[in-house]
């Protein structure tokens, strides 16, 4: 690019990767420097403990390309990833994970697809090596957002994919506090390509994803991708009215004929007491959706230190706070 500014970013979150980051790097370096004019590496750190940000540093030393953002504390697997693509300055920007399940060989078909006209384009799992009980959980979890999602959901898509820059800057500016990004990508309608991979087992070290924090993603992506989840209570009150009307038709009725009407009755007015609450809640989950419209402000993390950033290079669409040391 003429102003300096490169081509291609790719973003790599981190957390306890000091047997991956070296390696991830030097075949990201090789695969951008084959399929880019220019390109830059963010390393975000989310908090590490053992030897990674030590590695970040020294490659940050050796390869001016190679930029890093430091949290001053974990903030978990929606925020910091994120955070990182925010930062990039490139026309196009790859998020991708640190340990080889998102292969870097891919980042050329990325790029091309990029380049014939595509502004969004996400690898998808053709198969996963989890247990029955955990691809399970995943179809139903798909199946749910398919029915209740505001907007499409593209099975085995983990958000390893090329964003161009008008994707980044468009969902930058949302201020979402909680990002479900593989679901803004395609809520926000920019042209989107399809790329099938078979992801490979992870290269070193353990996997961060247990339980707990699959667990944990899954509802805040459902919360942030499923708002017209609020409206099921009204929903529901329809229903639960609909009931009270028969059984109270069902109460005339017994009345004519010398019938059980009181017990009729007694259920009459607890489903319509019911349909009531419901339709209450229901009031109460949409004025809860508009108010979440309206209040997305809250910067994604804290930084402790940067490294290899151009001056002036925080985004202001990040709404970065810094901390220098």
């Amino acid at each position: 690019m003429n102003d300096g500014t490169p081509e291609l970013s790719i973003v790599i979150p981190c957390f306890n990767e000091e047997e991956n980051v070296e390696a991830i790097c030097a075949a990201v370096t090789a695969e951008a420097m084959l399929h880019a004019r220019s390109h830059e590496i963010i390393l975000i750190d989310n908090c590490s403990t053992d030897a990674t940000r030590v590695l970040m540093r020294r490659l940050c030393t050796a390869d001016k390309r190679i930029r890093a953002i430091f949290n001053n504390r974990n903030y978990g697997q929606m925020r910091s990833p994120t955070y990182g693509i925010y930062q990039a300055e490139g026309a196009a920007v790859i998020g991708m994970c640190a340990d080889f399940q998102d292969p870097p060989q891919m980042i050329g078909e990325f790029v091309r697809q990029w380049r014939a006209g595509a502004q969004v384009v996400l690898g998808q799992r053709r198969s996963e090596s989890a247990s029955p009980l955990l691809r399970l959980a995943r179809r139903l979890g798909y199946a749910f957002l398919g029915r209740f999602g505001d907007y499409p959901v593209i099975p085995g898509a983990t958000g390893f994919g090329l964003f161009d820059r008008e994707v980044v800057d468009t969902l930058a500016a949302w201020n979402e506090p909680e990002p479900f990004f593989r679901g803004m990508l395609v809520e926000s309608g920019f042209r989107l390509a399809v790329v099938p991979f078979d992801r490979p087992q992870r290269a070193a070290g353990e996997s961060k994803n247990d339980f707990g924090a699959l667990f944990s993603f899954a509802l805040s992506g459902l919360a942030g991708s499923a708002k017209s989840l609020l409206r099921l209570p009204i929903a529901l009150s329809f229903g639960a009215a609909g009931i009270a009307l028969l059984l109270f038709v069902a109460t005339l009725v017994a009345l004519a004929a010398d019938g059980p009407a009181w017990a009729l009755l007694g259920f009459t007015i607890g489903f319509a007491m019911f349909a009531a609450l419901l339709l209450f809640l229901g009031l109460i989950g949409e004025q809860v959706r508009m108010l979440a419209e309206r209040s997305r402000n809250v910067p994604l993390v804290i930084e402790e230190e940067r490294i290899n950033f151009p001056a002036g290079r925080e985004r202001p669409a990040a709404r970065v706070l810094i901390r220098r040391p």
